[in-house]
C-alpha cells in the first residue's frame, strides 16, 4: 500500500516537473539557432576576409611585376632613328668656295723717310703705273748729291792720269823714262778708271733709291688697304707691323680654289664648265671655266685642288666672299645623306650607330665624300634602309639593346642654289618605304614622333 503511494507521489512529481523540463527545451532551441547563426556569419567574414587578402596579395604582386617590366623597360635606352636619305642619280658637283683675287699685293717701301701725299684711298680703282704716294727723302738727296760730287773727283783724277799715261807711252818711244814708269802710269789710270765706274754705279744706285719715293701701282686693280696717313715714318723693306703701305687687288677676273673629292678628280679637266651661287645674288649664276689643277691629290685631306677663273667686269665678286662652285661634270652613283649629328667621331675613324632587326647597335665605319654643312655625304658603309641613331650617346657600343623611336624626316636638302637637278633626295620617301625596328619584339613600330 505504502509502495503504491509512493509510485503516484513519483508520477506526480514527475508530472509536475515534465512542463518544466519541455519549457527549458523550448528556451534552449532559439539558443542553438542563434549560435548558429552567429558562426556562419563568423565563417563568412572569415571567407571574406581571406579572399580579400587574395586579392590583395594578387593585386600587390601584380603590380610588382609591373614595376619590375617597367624598371627593365627603362633601363633599355630610347634612342631616335631616321634612314639615311638617298641623292638624286644625277646631279652637278657642287663645292664650297672662297673668292679670292686674281693677283693681289701687299705695297711696301723701299726707301727712308716720311710719307708725304697719298693719292688714293680704299676702293679706288688704279691702273698700272698710277702714282699711289710721295715719300719724303732728304737722306737720300743728300747721298745722292754726295755720291756726284764723288763721281766728279774720280772723273778728275781719271782724266789727270789719262794725260800722265798718255805722255808717258810718249816718252818711252824716246827712251826718256824707263819701261817700269809708264807701266806705272797705266795702271794708275786703269785703277782711276775703276773708282769711276764704282762712283757711276753708286750714283744710279741713290738715283733708283731716290726714285722709290714715288710709290706707284704695279699692277691695275683695287686698293683694299690703306695703312698710313701723311706725316707716318716709313722704314724700306717689310719688316715691322706697320710697314705695309697699300694693299692692291686685281679682282677681274676673279678665281675660286675648290678641293674636289678624290672619287671624283678623274672628271675634272681644263677648260671644264663652271658655275658659281651667292647667296647675296639670289638666282644669279657666274659663269667660268676651270683653268688649272694641282695634278697631285692631297695627302692630307685626299681632295684635288681646282682652279675656277670667273670673269668679273661688274665688280659684284668681291675678294673674301664664301660662294658655292657647280662644276658641270654629272655625278652619278649611290650615294646618301645623313645629318651630322648621327655620326660618332672615335679614335678607329668615323662610325653611324646603326640598328639591326633584333634592336641592337653596331657601329658601322663610314667613307665620307661632300660637307653640305648640316649633313654629310656618305659614299660607302651604309644603306638606304637602315636606320641610325640620331645623337648617339658617347656610351653606346656594339650590341647594346635599345627601344627606338622613329623621327620625321624630310627630303635631303638640295646644295645651296642647285638648278640643275642636284637637289640631293628630291623624289625620294621620307621613309624609303621601310618601318624602324619595333621598340620590343613581336610589336609594331612607334608613330612617329
Amino acid at each position: 500500500m505504502s509502495q503504491d503511494v509512493m509510485e503516484r507521489k513519483d508520477r506526480a512529481r514527475l508530472s509536475d516537473q515534465q512542463p518544466t523540463r519541455d519549457a527549458d527545451r523550448g528556451a534552449q532551441a532559439p539558443r542553438g539557432r542563434q549560435r548558429s547563426s552567429l558562426f556562419l556569419v563568423l565563417v563568412v567574414i572569415v571567407i571574406v576576409l581571406l579572399i580579400a587578402g587574395g586579392f590583395t596579395l594578387l593585386q600587390r604582386r601584380s603590380q610588382y611585376e609591373a614595376l619590375a617590366k617597367n624598371t627593365e623597360t627603362l633601363a633599355i635606352p630610347t634612342v631616335s632613328v631616321v634612314h639615311p636619305i638617298a641623292e638624286s642619280d644625277a646631279e652637278d658637283l657642287v663645292l664650297p668656295s672662297t673668292l679670292q683675287a686674281y693677283v693681289e699685293s701687299p705695297i711696301y717701301a723701299r726707301t727712308n723717310g716720311y710719307l708725304k701725299k697719298w693719292y688714293h684711298d680704299i676702293g679706288s680703282r688704279v691702273r698700272q703705273g698710277e702714282l699711289l704716294a710721295d715719300i719724303d727723302t732728304p737722306e737720300i738727296a743728300q747721298q745722292l748729291e754726295q755720291s756726284r760730287a764723288e763721281l766728279g773727283t774720280a772723273q778728275a783724277n781719271q782724266n789727270l792720269s789719262q794725260i800722265t799715261a798718255s805722255r808717258f807711252e810718249g816718252l818711252l818711244q824716246s827712251d826718256s823714262v824707263s819701261k817700269q814708269e809708264a807701266d806705272n802710269a797705266t795702271g794708275d789710270l786703269a785703277a782711276k778708271r775703276a773708282n769711276t765706274q764704282s762712283a757711276e754705279a753708286n750714283v744710279r744706285r741713290l738715283q733708283e733709291l731716290e726714285s722709290f719715293r714715288h710709290i706707284y701701282a704695279p699692277f691695275s686693280g683695287v686698293i683694299t688697304r690703306r695703312n698710313v696717313d701723311i706725316g707716318n715714318l716709313i722704314n724700306a723693306g717689310n719688316g715691322g707691323s706697320a710697314q705695309q703701305l697699300f694693299f692692291l687687288a686685281q679682282t677681274d677676273p676673279i678665281r675660286v680654289f675648290v678641293n674636289v673629292p678624290e672619287n671624283y678628280a678623274p672628271s675634272i679637266s681644263k677648260g671644264l664648265g663652271a658655275y658659281l651661287e651667292l647667296a647675296q645674288y639670289p638666282g644669279q649664276k657666274f659663269y667660268g671655266q676651270v683653268v688649272r689643277t694641282a695634278d697631285a691629290i692631297d695627302l692630307t685631306t685626299r681632295t684635288l685642288l681646282t682652279e675656277v677663273d670667273v670673269p668679273n667686269k661688274s665688280g659684284q665678286l668681291l675678294p673674301g666672299g664664301y660662294a658655292q662652285v657647280h662644276l658641270e661634270v654629272k655625278v652619278t652613283g649611290a650615294r646618301l645623306q645623313v645629318p651630322v649629328n648621327a655620326l660618332l667621331f672615335r679614335s678607329e675613324g668615323l662610325r653611324a650607330v646603326v640598328i639591326d632587326e633584333n634592336h641592337k647597335t653596331h657601329l658601322q665605319p663610314l667613307t665620307i665624300g661632300r660637307d653640305y654643312g648640316t649633313s654629310l655625304e656618305v659614299l660607302q658603309g651604309l644603306k638606304p634602309t637602315d636606320w641610325i641613331v640620331i645623337n648617339p650617346a658617347d656610351s653606346l657600343d656594339d650590341g647594346v639593346q635599345v627601344n627606338v623611336k622613329q623621327m620625321a624626316q624630310s627630303a635631303a636638302p638640295a646644295p645651296a642654289g642647285n638648278g640643275t637637278g642636284g637637289s640631293s633626295g628630291q623624289g625620294n620617301p621620307t621613309n624609303n618605304g621601310t618601318r624602324p625596328p619595333s621598340g620590343t619584339p613581336g610589336q609594331p613600330a612607334p608613330k612617329s614622333q
